[in-house]
Order: C-alpha cells, then structure tokens, then sequence
C-alpha cells in the first residue's frame, strides 16, 4: 500500500525557507500545502513561485490548518523556541531551523512539550544528513587516516550587513555562534565526540555579539579541533581532519553537498563523489517524512540529546566569550 503524502506547512518566506520549498520537490510521499509570512503578499508571492496552495498572512492561522501534518520553522534565531511552542500546542510535528533555540533551557522546554504533545520535533541541521558528511565519518571510524589528531573547520564570510540584520542584532540572536559557528561545533562533536574541555576567544562586535570567534576543543590522546567563525572576514570555508596516516579534506564549502577527499602520507590520493539528489535541504526533509510515517517522535539521526548536547556547548562557549541576550538568558 503507498503511504500518505506528509502536508507540510512553512513558517517565513527568507532565503532558507524557499531553499526547504525547492528541496520538498525530491522528498518521497510529501506536499508542500502552505506557507505563512507575516503580511498576506510575501506569502502570496512566496507560494506563486513554488505552487503552493495556501498562503496565510500569519504564522497562527497557518497552524490551525487542520489539514497541515508538520511545521518547518525557517524564522530568526530569536523566534525559533515560541514558533515551535506555538506548533506543537497546535498539534503539529516541528522540524526547525538551526539553532534550536537560544539556549538550553528552551530546548528542553521544546523537546518536553513535544514530548508531552507526542509529536514529532527535530532540530534543522541539515549537514548531518548529507551524504559526503555521513561518509567522513566512515572513514574516520574505518581507520582510513588512522587516529585522528586535528580537525581545523573555518566558516568565515565578510559581512557587511548593518546593526540592525541578523548577524549584529542581538535581540535576533546575533553573532557568528549561533549563526554559522554551530557548523564548526556540530561537525566536530559528530565526528569526535564531546569534548573534555573547551576554551573561546572572541572579538565582540559594538551591538555585543560575537563577530571574530576561536574555539578550541581539547580531547584525550592529545587530539585537539580548532574552529573559526567569523563576520569579519572572508576566509575560505573549509575542514580538515588530520590523522597519523593522513587527513580527510572536505572542499569548500565544508557543510554544503561536496566532494571528500582523503589525502594519505603515502601519497595516494582519493576522491570520493556523490550523485546528490536536490540541493542538500532534501535529506533532512525525507528523516522527517520517514520518522513520521513511522510513528516515531523522535530522530535516530539528530536526535533530542544530539540537540542538548549542542546547545550546552554553545551555551558554555556563550558565558566564556560574554555574549548575553537578555531576553531569553534569564
């Protein structure tokens, strides 16, 4: 028997959220059925380009759609926690937008309400599902490089955004960390594990958020992974993992859909390709559709402690550099 095609709901009409509209049209047994902005023409103009067949002019009266199976948030950091709320209290199943939260204690409270509501709720991590992320992993715990000793990940991009756009506001939850700083955290805490100690440096912008951030993660056996995020400056997004027998190479842009390359001491070289389907957003898509139509709440793949284990690192990293938003660190 074919299954039921998953209803999805969006909440914005920004850049990722139309990224997750073009990425539903590869998801097996799902339906883009609405979108909400918060004025009736962005959503109008939003579901003329992807067909969608409802537009509402604000996030509420999309929730109470009782046709629409499951919520992805794509909103500002600072609105993921009460968009998400505001779903789950209306019965749906919630996939958000990274970072879950602000900080821990909104995660838990999301993930208890979701719990509470036996819904569905996973954090929009995207990178964790890509084919080329999962297949370092592999190699890594295959031995192919030995034991790792290094990981140096960089996510720099010069923003010349003004003080009052997402990167600088604090009252959207500004800074590098929680905007493009959480790739680096992520991938070093999927591919090594949580670390034994942590130690942050940053430079703060005049709004009091992070924009120049350096954050090293010491393991055992001398292994340490080093991470860079930045506003400030155009670097190369790249990262590396370096072990005895050579290092794993994942191209710019690390966290996007790519190649992997494994560069040994002896001199051979591997390059391993993949045939991606869409544009990366997919495949986070379709563990949600899967978990769903399984009746599971929850995600093997990123799950609730994967989640709590980030924020509390972000949180812990927050308090060493100083970057404070008074509205939810209460």
């Amino acid at each position: 028997m074919e299954k039921r095609k998953i209803k999805w709901g969006i909440i914005s009409t920004g850049r990722i959220a139309k990224k997750f509209a073009e990425a539903l049209k590869f998801v097996q047994n799902s339906e883009l059925y609405a979108v909400a902005s918060r004025n009736q023409e962005s959503a109008q103009i939003f579901a003329n380009e992807f067909e969608v067949p409802k537009a509402y002019s604000s996030y509420h009266e999309l929730m109470k759609d009782p046709h629409i199976d499951v919520v992805y948030i794509g909103t500002p950091h600072n609105l993921h926690f009460q968009n998400t709320i505001d779903a789950i209290e209306h019965g749906k199943h919630v996939l958000c937008e990274k970072p879950f939260a602000i900080n821990y204690n909104e995660v838990s409270i999301m993930i208890n309400k979701a719990r509470e509501k036996n819904l569905f709720l996973m954090e929009a991590l995207w990178s964790r599902f890509l084919p080329n992320i999962i297949k370092t992993k592999e190699l890594i715990e295959n031995g192919v490089i030995g034991k790792v000793k290094l990981l140096n990940a960089s996510f720099c991009i010069l923003s010349k955004n003004g003080n009052e756009h997402r990167h600088y506001n604090k009252q959207l939850g500004g800074g590098t960390l929680l905007d493009i700083g959480i790739y680096n955290v992520f991938l070093s805490l999927f591919l090594l594990g949580r670390p034994n100690s942590i130690n942050s440096v940053a430079g703060i912008g005049e709004t009091g958020v992070d924009t120049n951030l350096n954050i090293t993660f010491k393991y055992d056996d001398d292994l340490i992974s080093v991470m860079y995020s930045s506003f400030r400056a155009a670097a190369p997004i790249v990262a590396e993992i370096h072990g005895e027998k050579g290092k794993i190479i994942l191209e710019h842009v690390y966290f996007c859909p790519g190649n992997v390359k494994v560069v040994l001491h002896n001199g051979e070289e591997t390059v391993h390709d993949f045939n991606f389907i869409g544009n990366g957003y997919n495949y986070e898509a379709q563990e949600v559709v899967n978990c769903i139509l399984n009746g599971e709440t929850e995600s093997k793949l990123m799950s609730f402690d994967d989640s709590i284990n980030l924020i509390k690192i972000m949180d812990e990293i927050r308090n060493q550099i100083g970057v404070y938003y008074p509205e939810h660190d209460k």
